[in-house]
């Protein structure tokens, strides 16, 4: 079965809200072996939803439509969608009850726009809304299904959950759709092409197909197949990720199942430490706090990370953490002679078995012939032993600040394991 999905809104067409509704709706229906074969946002325009309906019934089984549904004046879809069935507005007696309930609850007294919410095509097949007042609907034309639904995400989620889903799974015969995802860190997409081409030929006789998701400093490597056999299609691809592993070991940090949240590598490096009862603390220069960030974002996160300084000028490393002024002068803060300082300083300090240490030229000023824009040292610490490496990103400033943290924890994890 092939779905579209018709976002309604302008306010999503102006950038001003993000289409998330859509995202969570096509991962919904691929995890009941629904494909999602076009996504479309229209103004909030009679002509406009009317062309999108008609658009989406050449393509698709199914359209799943979000937004327009409230009271006001600019919530046109409703009408629209009757107009679209030739069909005229009803009250509907269950919904009029469930709607002024909602109010009555509330301490608040049901408008006649309220009301008016209990209005609903004629022959259509209602979807009870119960975190809100606007009810879905879901109406046949010439065999393709359209389902409307809120706009407001934990409506619209409350609907798909308690209605839209288990109708679905209950009323048609449907594949399976499997996919897993190889987190890699530290390798372009066009290298890991070229180091798995034989590998990739092979997949199509398994009908498994590659999906190559880069970000900065990333690279997601996404398996996807569909069949009637459930257990297969999987086994499938767990044995083409056993094969393509050996290929590409010195990069892979995790794995992503579909429909759950992707572990980033900051967490998978949090979760080693933890295990191990180790902890960690960071000098960053460069990236001006966003290391930490990104480790003190995760849950639980005091259980590994001590601390972190952010000595972001030659005198605060002096000053905070004892970096001899002759480095400055003879090697410069971008050397590997600074990181190692800072990182063995800062790893005394908070008294942790590892740390990180960062500095380098962000950009976009700064760069010179010898350390360009995107140039950056990292060491990594332990009581053992200090390793410094140096990257070259590129010429954007944001960019680098990510990719850094990318690699650094990279680089952390890597001489974790080895420890």
């Amino acid at each position: 079965m092939k779905a579209e999905i018709l976002t309604i809104g302008d306010e999503i067409l102006i950038g001003q809200v993000t289409n998330t509704n859509a995202v969570w709706i096509a991962q919904q229906l691929n995890l009941i072996g629904i494909k999602v074969v076009h996504m479309a946002t229209v103004s909030d325009d009679a002509n406009e939803i009317l062309k999108g309906l008609e658009n989406a019934a050449k393509s698709a089984d199914m359209v799943l439509i979000t937004g327009g549904l409230g009271p006001t004046k600019d919530d046109i879809t409703k009408k629209t969608f009757a107009q679209f069935f030739n069909a005229e507005l009803v009250l509907d007696e269950a919904i009029l009850v469930d709607v002024s309930s909602f109010f009555i609850k509330r301490g608040r007294e049901v408008s006649q726009l309220n009301k008016d919410q209990a209005l609903i095509p004629k022959g259509c097949r209602v979807l009870r809304n119960k975190s809100g007042t606007a009810p879905g609907m879901w109406m046949q034309k010439n065999n393709v299904h359209f389902i409307s639904l809120p706009g407001v995400p934990y409506e619209m989620k409350g609907i798909m959950t308690d209605e839209v889903l288990p109708a679905i799974k209950a009323e048609f015969k449907l594949p399976h759709i499997y996919h897993k995802t190889v987190l890699t860190q530290g390798i372009g997409e066009s290298v890991i092409a070229e180091l798995i081409e034989k590998w990739e030929d092979g997949l199509a006789a398994k009908n498994i197909k590659l999906a190559y998701l880069p970000q900065p400093g990333l690279v997601r490597l996404r398996l996807s197949t569909s069949g009637d056999d459930e257990k297969k299609i999987k086994e499938d691809v767990d044995d083409e990720i056993e094969k393509l592993i050996p290929l590409i070991q010195d990069y892979v940090f995790g794995f992503e199942n579909y429909g759950e949240e992707m572990p980033t590598i900051e967490k998978v490096t949090s979760d080693l430490l933890k295990e191990r009862k180790q902890t960690l603390s960071i000098a960053e220069s460069c990236t001006g706090g966003y290391l930490s960030s990104l480790f003190t974002a995760i849950a639980g996160s005091s259980e590994v990370f001590k601390g972190g300084i952010v000595p972001y000028s030659n005198e605060a490393k002096h000053e905070l953490l004892n970096v001899d002024n002759a480095i400055f002068e003879k090697y410069g803060a971008v050397s590997k002679e600074c990181v190692i300082d800072l990182a063995e300083n800062v790893r005394k300090k908070f008294n942790s078995d590892f740390s990180i240490s960062i500095s380098g030229v962000a950009g976009p000023s700064g760069g010179t012939p010898d350390k360009p824009v995107g140039f950056v040292w990292i060491a990594v610490s332990s009581k053992e032993k200090t390793l410094a490496k140096s990257f070259q990103f590129g010429d954007h400033r944001q960019r680098n600040i990510v990719m850094t943290a990318n690699a650094a924890v990279s680089f952390l994890r890597k001489f974790v394991l080895k420890n």
